[in-house]
């Protein structure tokens, strides 16, 4: 068959199935106007609860003047070509030598996009005669990192349990003592659905039964968890524990990129083999030197105070919805999920209530991200949000909850609400 006649006769996916009663409304909606937790959509202003701008450095007036001067300063050409043969600047280099001892890692190396270097991290640093251990919740980045990792063979543990850890470890050393390979385990210091904490302590207590190497994706931790924002590894206070630190730019610094900390001897390697760094253009000089003042920002008084301020906003809004009722489950992050039943009917209603009549926007998901039956309104609270915007989204839920409950929701198929 003809590979178009057969995507054109396709159902779309779990996901695109829905596209043309969902696009540009619940999927790939338009936020418009000035980027904060008040925005607007389809022409009106709404609260909104959907930006991974933890620390409200997106609009930081010292941010923005620096990003502005930067990318008149270098435009967004330079440098051009990969790092390798023509991009490598003494800026590049700075930063890595900040983050390397931001993480207390002896170097870092820089990705030009955070998916993409996590992916290439984990297939360079694995073979065949390797096992690679993970959570069975990883990010999509590291369940795909795993599937190209040169045919090392993949095992996957329940999330955060640790006595499942354990069996699979067994099993993972049987194979290695076979092949003469070695293990590297991947877990999230925080789980970006969920909020929950990756049980990276735990862990690292097992490198004194098993032989690996520990390697963790703390996208939504960098800049933010932790007494100094160093991240999850710091929380527990685990950081030595952990072999490979992986951080992103796009919550906590609010913009495009991420890094790898680690031993000087395996960040050369990877600076030499990552094939995505290799073969791609280098990050631009006005995002480095961004991301050096965002750095700063973080490890500085500044960034004592927004960290402050990002955790008020959370407890409050966290602690708001549990006392109401709702489940929220761990959420012992920003992260903040609302747990609801119901299926696709009730989620679009739901959601249409929220952003027409409340004017409210936040991220709705369904089945098979959730298991049938159950509807979680993904909330991230930032430093930029007030207390006020809290006690009316919790007015506002409480309100939702109890119309769903009447069966309110309960009519129809999924509206068309998509933009032609």
């Amino acid at each position: 068959m003809d590979i178009f006649e057969r995507i054109n006769h396709d159902a779309g996916g779990p996901l695109g199935q829905y596209w043309e009663k969902a696009h540009g409304y619940y999927m790939f909606p338009k936020l418009e106007g000035e980027l904060g937790p008040h925005m607007k959509f389809q022409g009106k202003e709404c609260l909104n609860w959907s930006l991974n701008n933890y620390l409200g450095l997106a609009n930081h007036p010292e941010i923005r003047k620096v990003d502005g001067e930067a990318a008149v300063r270098w435009g967004l050409a330079y440098p051009m070509g990969s790092r390798m043969l023509t991009g490598h600047t003494a800026l590049h280099e700075q930063l890595e030598r900040e983050l390397a001892d931001f993480e207390k890692k002896e170097d870092a190396f820089l990705f030009n996009f955070g998916y993409q270097g996590i992916v290439s991290t984990i297939q360079t640093l694995l073979t065949r005669a390797d096992v690679v251990v993970h959570d069975k919740e990883a990010h999509a980045c590291l369940i795909d990192g795993c599937m190209l990792a040169n045919k090392a063979e993949r095992l996957s543990y329940r999330h955060n349990d640790i006595a499942h850890f354990d069996k699979v470890m067994q099993r993972a050393t049987e194979i290695t003592n076979q092949t003469g390979g070695g293990i590297l385990v991947i877990t999230e210091g925080v789980y970006g659905m969920t909020g929950a904490l990756g049980n990276i302590g735990e862990l690292v207590e097992m490198k004194k039964k098993y032989n690996f190497r520990l390697m963790i994706d703390d996208a939504h931790g960098f800049g933010v968890t932790g007494p100094t924002g160093r991240g999850t590894s710091e929380h527990f206070g685990v950081m030595d524990g952990v072999d490979l630190y992986i951080g992103a730019y796009a919550k906590s610094m609010a913009i495009i990129g991420g890094f790898v900390a680690g031993p000087k001897t395996i960040i050369n390697y990877l600076r030499y083999n990552m094939r995505s760094q290799i073969y791609a253009k280098a990050l631009p000089m006005a995002i480095v030197e961004g991301c050096l003042k965002r750095l700063e920002i973080i490890r500085g008084a500044e960034g004592d105070r927004l960290r402050a301020k990002l955790w008020e906003v959370t407890r409050a809004l966290q602690d708001g919805f549990r006392n109401l009722g709702f489940e929220i489950g761990p959420a012992e992050a920003c992260v903040t999920p609302v747990f609801m039943k119901g299926g696709v009917v009730q989620a679009t209603n739901i959601v249409i209530d929220l952003r027409s009549n409340y004017n409210i926007f936040c991220s709705t998901v369904t089945w098979p991200v959730v298991p049938k039956g159950v509807l979680m309104f993904r909330i991230i609270p930032t430093a930029a949000h007030t207390l006020e915007d809290v006690e009316y989204t919790l007015k506002v839920f409480a309100e939702i909850k109890a119309k769903l409950d009447a069966g309110e929701y309960d009519k129809g198929d999924m509206i068309d609400m998509s933009i032609k």
